[in-house]
């Protein structure tokens, strides 16, 4: 059938025997429409094989039907081995599937794509925005919340606390990490810090410091960006800096990954003179050499809460203003 072929709400009432309002009020799901009317313009709209025109459904209900999604981020790290947002991206799918909702996936990783976001978002073309991977105090989230467009957020937005965001406790699981270090007897702990713009990287090395220092240790501390790349550059300066040390923190598995690499060009073994712990617990943290000790973040659920806390928000129910989920040190052989 072509789109001029397409059967008009017109042929669907005819079919059905009722007025035009009452199939688009039927199409458009009101609840006011008897069931035995209800139930024979949805048998015209299947033996016509009737679509709706979603431009005009969007002028009735003032819905689109979808949610974006914004990753401040380049395509590069997007797509690149980080679990992250694929498990990010999988979880809000599934609960926008279920909710029949579209996903709209939308990357601003420059100038040029936050200003892109910007106008469509502002355009009122989804019905709600999903932030992740934020970084310093992005105005965007309260941006367009301020506009009275629902907004929720993966992770605490740094400098605005008016916007829901769904986040967990990482200082907490870092702090469990590092003690676990203490415990097994080591003594110089470094860490591999995440981006310091990030509420993940600063909430982390939080963590670190806060539990080797109530610890009468010192903080041996290196910096990356959470990539493989800047772990191994940031362990190599961390073995400059720091020969004697005998654990490792890194704030990503990713950054792990690669201080596990590098640490074994340079001689060390792993756990017996170094012991080595992560961060996210991705599918291949069971299966580097050593199998990574990490602190598992719940990725998937991640996505999942926050994008039933927005469709809550844009159905106009209360929501909390932050939900914090837990994490579990996962011990493997590498600490």
């Amino acid at each position: 059938m072509t789109m001029a072929q397409r059967p008009t709400l017109e042929e669907v009432a005819r079919r059905a025997g009722v007025s035009r309002a009452t199939v688009s009020r039927v199409v458009n799901g009101s609840t006011t429409v008897a069931g035995p009317i209800q139930e024979a313009v949805r048998r015209a709209v299947a033996e016509l094989g009737y679509v709706p025109n979603l431009a005009a459904r969007s002028l009735v209900t003032h819905r689109t039907d979808s949610i974006a999604l914004v990753l401040p981020e380049a395509a590069t790290r997007v797509f690149s081995d980080d679990h992250f947002f694929p498990g990010i991206i999988r979880g809000v799918s599934r609960e926008l599937e279920a909710a029949d909702k579209q996903l709209v996936l939308m990357l601003a990783g420059s100038p040029a794509g936050h200003a892109r976001v910007r106008r469509y978002t502002t355009g009122r073309h989804v019905d709600g925005v999903l932030f992740a991977s934020l970084h310093g105090a992005d105005p965007l989230p309260g941006t367009l919340a301020g506009l009275g467009l629902p907004v929720v957020c993966s992770g605490r937005p740094l400098g605005d606390g008016s916007v829901p965001y769904v986040d967990v406790d990482h200082a907490g699981g870092v702090s469990r990490a590092v003690a676990y270090l203490i415990d097994s007897g080591r003594r110089r702990i470094a860490t591999i810090a995440g981006p310091q713009d990030m509420v993940a990287g600063i909430d982390r090395l939080a963590g670190y410091r806060d539990t080797v220092t109530a610890a009468g240790l010192p903080a041996l501390v290196g910096y990356g960006d959470f990539t493989r790349d800047s772990g191994a550059a940031a362990m190599r300066d961390l073995l400059d800096r720091y020969p004697d040390l005998d654990a490792v923190f890194a704030a990503s598995d990713l950054m792990a990954h690669a201080a596990l690499r590098t640490l074994r060009a340079a001689g060390r073994r792993v756990p017996e003179d170094v012991a080595v712990v992560g961060f996210d617990d991705i599918p291949s943290a069971a299966y580097t050499d050593p199998p990574l000790t990490t602190v598992r973040q719940p990725i998937l659920e991640i996505g999942r809460v926050m994008t039933r806390l927005l469709l809550r928000h844009a159905a106009g129910e209360p929501v909390e203003p932050s939900v914090i989920l837990p994490t579990d040190l996962v011990r493997r052989d590498s600490a």
